[in-house]
C-alpha cells in the first residue's frame, strides 16, 4: 500500500493492492492497522450519471471518512473548513474510480461532495462517528468564492444540495 500525502493537513489517498488472475480480482480496501482512527459506521451511496452529492458537513459529532468508489467513476471534492488550518476554505479534488484501487481519507472538519461521472456509481463510506442529522449543513456545490471546476455542465442535485448554505454564511453563522 502507498500512502500519499496532500497539501492539505491529514487528507491522504491510499493506493491499495489489487490482486488479478484469470478469475478476475481481489482487493484490499481497508486496512486497519494503516489507520490509527476508528470507523464504526460504514454506508454506501448509488447515483446516476450527473448527479452531484454536496457539499457535505457535520458540526457537532465531527466525521472522518474513508470513501471508496466500488463502481463506476466520480469527481470528488473536499473544502477545508477548519478555520485554523491554513488550507480553510481551499478545495481539494480527485478522480476516484473502479479501474484503480485508490481512496481517500477525508480529516474531520472537511465539507465532503462528489460528481458521478459514469451511468452508475456505487461509493462506499466508512465514518468515525455516525449521521447526526441535526447537525448537518450543506455549504454551496458552486459557490463562487470556493471556484470549484467540477467537470460537469448539467448537475442533478437534491432539493436541499441545491438550497445550500454559501460558504460566506456558513462561516458567519457557525464561525463566530
Amino acid at each position: 500500500m502507498k500512502i500519499t500525502k496532500t497539501n492539505f493537513k491529514d487528507l491522504l489517498i491510499y493506493n491499495k493492492n489489487t490482486y488479478k488472475d484469470k478469475r478476475g480480482y481481489f482487493r484490499e480496501l481497508f486496512l486497519n492497522r494503516q489507520i490509527q482512527e476508528k470507523f464504526p459506521f460504514d454506508v454506501m451511496s448509488y447515483s446516476k450519471k450527473n448527479v452531484l452529492r454536496g457539499l457535505h458537513l457535520q458540526l457537532r459529532n465531527k466525521q472522518s471518512k474513508y470513501v471508496n468508489v466500488l463502481k463506476g467513476k466520480i469527481f470528488d471534492v473536499c473544502v477545508d473548513c477548519r478555520k485554523k488550518s491554513k488550507t480553510f476554505g481551499k478545495y481539494f479534488s480527485i478522480y476516484l474510480s473502479d479501474k484503480e484501487n485508490s481512496s481517500l481519507l477525508i480529516p474531520k472538519g472537511f465539507a465532503h461532495g462528489f460528481c458521478a461521472l459514469t451511468d452508475e456509481v456505487i461509493v462506499h463510506y466508512k465514518c468515525s462517528a455516525y449521521r447526526d442529522k441535526n447537525s448537518e449543513i450543506n455549504i454551496l456545490w458552486n459557490d463562487k468564492d470556493l471556484k470549484i471546476k467540477w467537470p460537469l455542465k448539467k448537475q442533478i442535485l437534491s432539493k436541499k444540495d441545491k438550497n445550500a448554505l454559501s460558504f460566506n454564511d456558513y462561516q458567519k453563522k457557525y464561525l463566530k
